[in-house]
């Protein structure tokens, strides 16, 4: 059975998050990536594969050993399409912020 793969529950778990955050800035291979983690081989193998399912990571093979790198294009999709949500949010919170000077400065 083949699953399709949904980026937001990629970025959800704390682990892909901090994987992501590891290669943003260099290529590394799994182990290296897993050096990092206190936890199995094996686990960090299923998470570097889910991330590379939903192209948040590419592969690059580069003689035995294959790095996983940042794919930059599919980060600024998540990134665009969260970016109305946040401006929303800032919104509100300097409204709030507004309604709570006025309520301190009336006390």
């Amino acid at each position: 059975m083949n699953l399709r793969r949904d980026v937001f529950q990629a970025i959800a778990d704390p682990t892909r998050r901090a994987i992501l955050l590891l290669v943003a800035s260099q290529a590394l291979t799994a182990g290296a990536i897993a050096s990092n983690f206190d936890t199995a081989r094996p686990t960090i193998s299923k998470h570097l594969q889910i991330l590379t399912e939903c192209e948040l990571l590419e592969q690059e093979q580069n003689g035995r050993e294959i790095y996983y790198h940042l794919n930059a294009k599919k980060m600024k999709e998540v990134a665009d399409f969260i970016e109305p949500f946040r401006k929303m949010w800032d919104d509100r919170f300097n409204k709030l912020e507004d309604i709570m000077k006025t309520y301190k400065t009336k006390k």
